[in-house]
């Protein structure tokens, strides 16, 4: 198997993504090991949980028994030189790192998104944006960091599509419980018209995580950013139809003025920088050089819908 006596270290691997990315990496036959606050119990000898908020006296403690072939933060480090810190510190105890970005680094453009399409960071002049945003402009400047001083070195940059579960059923801007509670409460989700065509950055996590598992260790991964995205295509008008098949929420479909109105734009500008500077843009995701370097196909992924359907089984969810 491809991971056989490999062993990697999931950094607040608990969650969303590092979930199936654990999953991924013991089915092909890898030994994860997984720093996370929650209480969790692994069924799977070689799949152990250390159960803390990470330090580096809990790394030092992990390195000083185990070199890691591979390591991945699932921190967001808003503070860019906190994460040149840590970095330096792994690099001492591993052979790979992956670097966790976001998709929503990429500025709008009419054509299809690739890994060398223009970053937010490189082309917009809107202060509002570069003075607030502690997402997408963090995220790019530890990319260059890597890129400029830590050329040469076994490190990779994924940028995932927003990636759900069922720990977060997304669409749009609705997140986590959202969904659930207005098709329990039989209450309607506002959606802007304008939005139900444009591609959907979204994708299961299942997906997601089997991408970036098959990432590791891989020589033509090194010193590259990967979008992590499976490639299906669908719309927001797509999610939403499977959300309202699966769950028996109602979406209602209105103006994009009266969407925004709904919207705490002036109070948050985290929900601010993330609808104006990404979900309004209809990015076409080239989803080709992830596809060639992992060598997964159309076969290995769930559709949306699928996905949505795998996550309300976990939840045991039924339509009310």
């Amino acid at each position: 198997m491809k991971y056989t006596g490999k062993h990697f270290l999931l950094i607040a691997g608990g969650g969303t993504l590092g979930t199936y990315v654990s999953k991924e990496l013991l089915r092909l036959g890898g030994s994860v090991d997984v720093i996370c606050p929650e209480d969790k119990i692994s069924d799977d000898p070689k799949l152990k949980f250390h159960q803390a908020l990470v330090s580096r006296e809990l790394l030092d403690r992990l390195f000083a028994e185990t070199r890691y072939d591979g390591i991945v933060s699932f921190i967001h480090y808003k503070d860019p030189e906190a994460y040149k810190q840590v970095y330096v510190h792994l690099h001492e105890h591993t052979d790979h790192i992956i670097f966790l970005s976001s998709y929503r680094v990429y500025a709008d453009s009419k054509e299809p998104i690739t890994e060398d399409s223009p970053r937010l960071y490189d082309v917009l002049k809107d202060p509002d944006f570069l003075d607030t945003d502690d997402y997408a402009i963090p995220k790019t400047i530890v990319e260059d960091y890597l890129r400029n001083e830590r050329k040469g070195e076994q490190w990779t940059i994924v940028r995932p599509v927003i990636s759900f579960s069922a720990r977060r059923l997304d669409l749009v801007l609705y997140s986590k419980t959202r969904i659930l509670e207005a098709a329990e409460n039989h209450k309607p989700l506002l959606l802007p018209v304008t939005l139900k065509n444009y591609n959907a950055g979204l994708d299961w996590a299942g997906n997601s995580g089997k991408l970036i598992a098959n990432l590791f260790l891989e020589p033509k991964a090194y010193g590259e950013a990967f979008t992590v995205y499976s490639g299906h295509g669908a719309t927001w008008g797509d999610a939403a139809r499977a959300y309202e098949e699966l769950t028996g929420v109602e979406i209602q479909w209105v103006s994009e003025e009266e969407y925004v109105r709904t919207l705490p734009l002036n109070e948050k500008p985290g929900i601010r920088n993330m609808w104006y500077r990404d979900r309004i843009y209809n990015r076409k995701i080239d989803a080709s050089k992830i596809l060639s370097v992992t060598g997964l196909t159309e076969e290995d992924f769930k559709s949306i819908r699928e996905g949505i359907q795998i996550e309300l089984d976990v939840l045991h969810w039924k339509k009310p």
